[in-house]
């Protein structure tokens, strides 16, 4: 009788040995994944815009400016209607832009 007791006591215990080896096996396996997923997924990058007085008047001026290309874009487009005449416009526009924007706004202060 005591030596069909610790046959089965054997037995659980192996039985328990490998439920634990199995469960050590699969927590390997899931942090292993859990590592690959964390090195491939990009980190977020937070992008924090300039907060001070100067980088606030250059995004007012820069919506400014676009604004005002637009408007004349869409004027352009409504009064002459013609599609060569607005490219005209839009070549025309975006050369004299960069000289607008110099001319208007000293951005050297």
């Amino acid at each position: 009788m005591s030596k069909e007791r610790a046959r089965r006591r054997a037995e659980r215990e192996a039985e328990r040995a490998q439920a634990i080896r199995r469960n050590v096996e699969r927590q390997a396996r899931r942090a292993r994944r859990r590592a690959l997923i964390i090195r491939l997924t990009p980190r977020r990058v937070r992008v924090a815009r300039q907060g001070g007085v100067l980088a606030r008047r250059q995004r007012a001026q820069n919506a400014a400016v676009a604004l005002a290309f637009l408007i004349i874009q869409a004027l352009a487009w409504l009064i002459w209607g013609s599609p060569l005449l607005s490219f005209g416009v839009l070549i025309f526009s975006l050369l004299l832009i960069p000289v607008l924007v110099t001319l208007a706004f000293d951005r050297r202060t």
